[in-house]
C-alpha cells in the first residue's frame, strides 16, 4: 500500500491529474457550448425544448438541424473519442514510472493538440489544421500506450 501512496504523490501523477483535469473540463464545456449554439440559432432536437415558441408553426421551425450546432456536437464527439483513451492510457502510463520531463511532454502535447483542435473545429480553420491537431494528440496517446505495453510482462 505504501508503494501506491508513493505513486499517487509522485510528480508525474500530479502532473497527469492536472492535465487530465484540463482536458476533461474542456470536454465538459462543450455541452454548454452546444446549448449556447442551440439557443442563439433557435435550433432544437426535441419538441419539449421549443417551449419559448408562441405558435405550433414556430415550434416546428425550431426543430431543425443547424450546421453550427452540428459542428460543435461533432467536436464534442471527437473529444469523447480521444480524451477518454488519453485519461485511461495516461493513468496506466504514470504507473510505469516515466521521467517527469518525458511525461510532461506527452501530457502537454496532448492538451495543446486538443485545445487547438477545438479552436480549429469550432471557428473553423482550414484543413489540415484540425487533422494535424488530431494526429498529434493521437500520437501522444499511442506513444504512452507503447510505453505501457513495452514495460509490462506478458
Amino acid at each position: 500500500m505504501a508503494e501506491l501512496t508513493h505513486m499517487i504523490d509522485s510528480e508525474v501523477f500530479l502532473a497527469f491529474s492536472t492535465y487530465a483535469t484540463v482536458v476533461v473540463l474542456k470536454m465538459m464545456l462543450m455541452s454548454p457550448m452546444t446549448a449556447y449554439f442551440r439557443f442563439t440559432r433557435k435550433c432544437f432536437a426535441n419538441m419539449e425544448d421549443t417551449g419559448m415558441a408562441k405558435t405550433p408553426e414556430d415550434k416546428k421551425r425550431m426543430l431543425r438541424v443547424d450546421p453550427d450546432v452540428e459542428r460543435v456536437r461533432r467536436c464534442h464527439q471527437n473529444d469523447l473519442e480521444n480524451i477518454i483513451p488519453f485519461v485511461v492510457i495516461g493513468l496506466l502510463y504514470t504507473l510505469t514510472g516515466p521521467d517527469l520531463s518525458t511525461a510532461l511532454l506527452h501530457f502537454r502535447v496532448f492538451v495543446g493538440s486538443r485545445l487547438f483542435h477545438t479552436v480549429a473545429y469550432v471557428l473553423p480553420l482550414p484543413q489540415p489544421s484540425r487533422g494535424l491537431a488530431w494526429m498529434v494528440g493521437m500520437g501522444a496517446t499511442f506513444s504512452m500506450a507503447y510505453r505501457v505495453l513495452s514495460s509490462t510482462h506478458l
